[in-house]
C-alpha cells in the first residue's frame, strides 16, 4: 500500500512540472518527453534525493532535459497557444471562451516580463514551491528572491493596468 501512495504522490509531483512546463512555453510534445526522462531519472536516482526537495529537483531535471534537447535541435520553441484547455462537458462554453482568453491575454502580460520574473513568477505561484526552494533551485538568496517577486509582481500589475485602460 505505501508504494502505491508512493506513486501517486511522484505522478502528482510530474503532473505539477508537466503544467510548469506547458505555462513557461514549452510544447506539449516535449514536455512530456521532458517528464517522462524527469520520472526515469528520479526512479534511478531516488536514494540520493531529499525528500523535502522533491518537487524543485524534478523541476530542475525536466527544464535541464529540456534546454538539452533545444540546444541539439539547435531551436527553441514557446508555443503558447498549445495551452488552451479542452473543455469540460459541464461548462458552459462561454465560460470556456472566457477562461482561455483571459489565460491567453495573462500570458501575454507574462511574455513582455523579463524572463527571471516571469520564471519566478511561475515557479512560485503555478508551482506553488517555496522560497526556500526557489532559492535552491535558482542558486539565488531568498532576499533575493524575495526582491525580484515583488518587482514581478509589481511590473505585472502595471502591464494589466496598462492593457485594460486602452479598453
Amino acid at each position: 500500500m505505501g508504494n502505491h501512495t508512493q506513486n501517486d504522490e511522484l505522478n502528482n509531483e510530474l503532473n505539477i512540472v508537466y503544467r510548469y512546463l506547458v505555462k513557461k512555453g514549452v510544447p506539449h510534445k516535449d514536455a512530456e518527453d521532458a517528464v517522462q526522462e524527469t520520472a526515469y531519472k528520479y526512479l534511478r536516482y531516488s536514494d540520493s534525493i531529499r525528500s523535502s526537495k522533491v518537487r524543485s529537483w524534478l523541476i530542475r531535471v525536466a527544464l535541464n532535459f529540456y534546454y538539452d534537447q533545444r540546444r541539439k535541435d539547435k531551436k527553441y520553441i514557446f508555443n503558447l497557444k498549445e495551452n488552451i484547455r479542452e473543455s469540460e462537458s459541464d461548462e458552459m462554453p462561454e465560460a470556456v471562451i472566457l477562461e482561455n482568453e483571459r489565460k491567453e491575454e495573462l500570458h501575454l502580460l507574462l511574455n513582455k516580463l523579463k524572463p527571471r520574473f516571469r520564471e519566478l513568477l511561475l515557479l512560485k505561484y503555478e508551482s506553488e514551491l517555496s522560497y526556500d526552494e526557489i532559492s535552491k533551485l535558482l542558486g539565488m538568496s531568498i532576499s533575493s528572491i524575495k526582491t525580484n517577486l515583488f518587482r514581478a509582481r509589481k511590473k505585472l500589475v502595471k502591464l494589466y493596468e496598462e492593457a485594460n485602460d486602452g479598453r
